[in-house]
């Protein structure tokens, strides 16, 4: 499902005020700068980017995941007692953020967004990790906003794309690779030796994945 942010999905979703939540929990940051944090993690449905080794595909089809209200989420956060939020997916750009984060924010949440970059930003985050993917590169004005840029490295060829994406992101933009989860012991050593050889790269390990939690 090709979705867009045309005047029908903003009907569909009320202007953002509905999402297609595939999950909400809270856990940990497994990843990148934040990593080991504590925040509440929503997933959006829908992503037409379709990385063959991506490990959220339940979240592709949003028509799986009617829309639920945000205000009822965000009271979620709240009453979990959360200080940090996570938007994921899916790829979450495909809706309006705009009521999401604004309703978190009056609520002194702080939030990150999880996105690939391929559509227009909307919302108010603290910080953005962009993690661009082949199929479908991001546009412009996420590279330029991208606190954080993660690669995440399949074989030896995706660190010249990694290089490729970080010519683009700001000076200050931290850079991480991330070795792809299914083939975590032949691709750790060439991210090490790379990191090692080009410190400005800085390693991201899916630690959840080891903790055994969401």
């Amino acid at each position: 499902m090709c979705l867009s942010k045309s005047n029908d999905m903003d009907d569909a979703f009320d202007g953002g005020r509905m999402l297609p939540l595939v999950e909400e929990f809270y856990s940990l940051q497994g990843e990148g700068f934040h990593s080991g944090k504590a925040a509440w993690f929503i997933r959006l449905g829908g992503c037409d980017v379709g990385c063959r080794w991506c490990d959220s595909k339940i979240a592709w089809d949003a028509r799986r995941f009617p829309p639920v209200e945000v205000d009822g989420i965000v009271a979620r956060v709240v009453a979990a007692g959360a200080k940090a939020l996570v938007v994921t997916g899916g790829e979450p750009l495909q809706y309006s953020l705009d009521y999401l984060t604004s309703q978190l924010r009056a609520a002194g949440i702080e939030l990150f967004l999880e996105t690939s970059g391929a559509y227009p930003l909307s919302g108010a985050f603290d910080w953005v990790c962009l993690s661009p993917k082949r199929p479908r590169p991001p546009l412009d004005e996420l590279f330029t906003r991208a606190d954080e840029l993660k690669v995440i490295v399949e074989d030896g060829d995706d660190l010249l794309w990694a290089e490729e994406c970080a010519a683009r992101v700001r000076p200050e933009c931290l850079l991480y690779l991330q070795p792809e989860w299914s083939r975590y012991g032949q691709v750790i050593p060439t991210v090490v030796e790379y990191a090692k050889a080009h410190p400005r790269w800085m390693v991201s390990l899916q630690i959840h994945k080891f903790m055994h939690i969401p």
